[in-house]
């Protein structure tokens, strides 16, 4: 007879850890199954923390290099990579260590390899076995996004996870995208002495936020001289010997940009093409991302979402909201209130730093 569980997180990150420790804490029995290499999830090992331990420094070294103006004489500021990288790598060990303990800690059963639906309600696992299960979380996050765009999936270009893991400092880069993690990285990349190019598809950089709060994280990007091309379509990609050469449209004219490296950051999309999930019943859109009500249901009612597989952010603490609520929800607790996006808080760690609460201006108006 398969080992049956009242429930089962698939994926080990903030999302199914949290759901994991919540339905254990309401009497639930529990698995969690995670075959990434490492045990910890996206923020902890390749996102928020690492980042801004990096953003941090490159800060410091921003100021240091700029002391003039607060009447300091400090000469010769520079980034000793390998020193930043192992301090990084410390101060993230610490986190994963502890998250590592808590999910091998036996409250719950772990499995160290990835799964798949063959119904509603059992799993192969990579390993050979099979488990049953009441009820489901999916929380298996996001992957990097290569959209078509001509050569892109040829070009042996960097995403987030390379850019974090630096331990030298790259004498240029292109830059591909505007989002928050571009942003940030670009700005990290041109601090500790990198020559950076950024090309960006919106008309503004930062599109999420408003148009004006964006002009002024620009107009710093561009007083620190990344050079930065908006409102541009990528036509192609092309990796040689010696580096990377980017081909772009912006106003009908054509431009090529050459760097030693390339570091695309044009999104992530959802971790969900390997889990069966036709077999369980579960719809999601085009993209992968789970459709979940507001109690994190997907369209089969018995398996839950949360984080950035289902969406709508893809910000560490909705996650764990998310996922205590589907675990709650599950265990059947009575008086529960969905997740309440109207007061949404996102941060940009820029320099300058840009955060919003709530709903934006131009959405409100179409309201």
């Amino acid at each position: 007879s398969l080992k049956t569980y009242d429930f089962i997180c698939i994926g080990g990150g903030s999302a199914g850890f949290n759901a994991a420790r919540v339905a254990t804490g309401l009497g639930l029995k529990v698995a969690v199954i995670d075959g990434a290499r490492r045990l910890g999830g996206l923020c902890i090992l390749r996102g928020c923390m690492p980042s801004k331990t990096l953003i941090y420094a490159a800060e410091v070294l921003h100021q240091a290099q700029h002391a003039k103006r607060f009447g300091l004489k400090i000469t010769g500021a520079s980034a000793d990579m390998k020193a930043v990288h192992a301090r990084k790598i410390k101060i993230i060990g610490e986190f994963a260590d502890y998250r590592q303990q808590a999910l091998k800690s036996g409250r719950y059963d772990l499995y160290r390899t990835t799964a798949t639906f063959i119904d509603p309600h059992a799993l192969q696992l990579a390993d050979g076995r099979q488990l049953r299960g009441k009820k489901f979380l999916l929380g298996t996050g996001s992957k990097v996004s290569v959209p078509a765009i001509a050569g892109l999936a040829d070009a042996n270009c960097w995403s987030s996870d390379e850019v974090l893991e630096l331990d030298f400092l790259p004498k240029s880069v292109l830059v591909l995208g505007g989002g928050i993690v571009a942003c940030e990285l670009a700005q990290f990349l041109r601090r500790i002495g990198s020559k950076v190019t950024m090309i960006q598809r919106s008309p503004h950089i930062l599109r999420d936020c408003s148009a004006e709060s964006a002009q002024v994280v620009a107009q710093a990007f561009v007083d620190e001289g990344i050079r930065l091309f908006t409102n541009t379509q990528l036509q192609h990609i092309r990796q040689d010997k010696r580096g990377f050469t980017v081909t772009f449209l912006q106003a009908g004219k054509k431009i090529t940009r050459r760097a030693d490296h390339c570091f695309n950051a044009l999104g992530r999309e959802p971790n969900t093409a390997s889990l069966g999930l036709a077999a369980a019943g579960v719809k999601t859109l085009p993209s992968g991302q789970v459709i979940i009500n507001r109690w994190q249901q997907s369209s089969a009612a018995h398996i839950y979402a949360a984080g950035d597989c289902s969406g709508p952010a893809e910000i560490v603490h909705i996650a764990i909201a998310q996922a205590e609520l589907a675990a709650r929800h599950a265990a059947r607790v009575k008086g529960l209130q969905p997740v309440d996006f109207s007061l949404l808080l996102s941060v940009v760690f820029t320099d300058p730093q840009l955060a919003t609460i709530g709903v934006l201006e131009r959405d409100l108006k179409k309201r």
